[in-house]
């Protein structure tokens, strides 16, 4: 059987919008968007300030819906789910790093890093969060919380809770935005390095050209909507 018959792309976006309301009138953040990522592709998404390169990772990722337009993630109808349904795909299906690492404070590493296990009633949960750890050089801080970590640790333990589940698809915000650059650039290449361990498909937002130019597709957003890059792809 042809394989294209069965295997969904990793993300479908078809005439998405997403306007929001605001004292001035209604402002539109994304304005149709139709995008293809087919599953273990590497996706460079560019842009200026306020383009909506951040809404359309939100939209991904089902952290805000679209107006308009159909959202199809790892074969899956962003429309069709509650917020239920939408927060056990993302736990399943997908990582997410972002540009502030967004650990609990309170919880130690290895405790940041099993939650999306627990909340899935994942068996093993904190002897997967510890192999993650040690993929990511740190399995000598699991104890360790948020606040005692450097900025670059911080950011490994998040790539370690992103990826602990396996996910077909792993969202990434300026994952170095608060890191010096050597530091930033030893975190994409651990990122890159997981990325083609998995199989899994990397949407990547980010300012960087030269990070940019790692990935297999570059997408340039401009006033919310694609201006290159946008192309579907078999």
């Amino acid at each position: 059987m042809d394989q294209t018959l069965h295997q969904r792309p990793a993300i479908e976006l078809d005439g998405v919008h997403v306007t929001l309301p605001s004292r001035a009138g209604a402002i539109a953040i994304l304005r149709g968007i139709d995008l293809i990522v087919p599953s273990g592709e590497a996706v460079a998404v560019v842009g200026p300030s306020g383009s909506g390169k951040s809404t359309l990772l939100m939209v991904i990722a089902g952290l805000e819906r679209a107006t308009a337009g159909k959202v199809a993630v790892a074969g899956a109808d962003l429309g069709t789910l509650d917020e239920d349904g939408l927060a056990r795909l993302r736990a399943a299906k997908i990582g997410i790093v972002f540009q502030s690492f967004h650990l609990v404070p309170t919880m130690t590493a290895i405790e940041n890093v099993a939650l999306p296990m627990e909340f899935l009633d994942q068996d093993g949960a904190f002897a997967i969060a510890r192999a993650s750890l040690d993929d990511v050089g740190l399995s000598h801080r699991e104890s360790h919380f948020p606040g005692q970590l450097s900025g670059g640790e911080q950011q490994r333990v998040a790539i370690a809770r992103a990826l602990s589940t396996k996910p077909a698809l792993i969202l990434a915000d300026e994952p170095t935005g608060n890191l010096d650059l050597a530091t930033g650039a030893q975190v994409m290449d651990l990122l890159f390095t997981l990325k083609e361990r998995t199989g899994a498909t990397l949407l990547l937002i980010t300012h960087d050209s030269e990070l940019a130019k790692r990935c297999d597709r570059t997408v340039s957003l401009a006033d919310g909507q694609i201006v290159k890059g946008g192309a579907k792809r078999a």
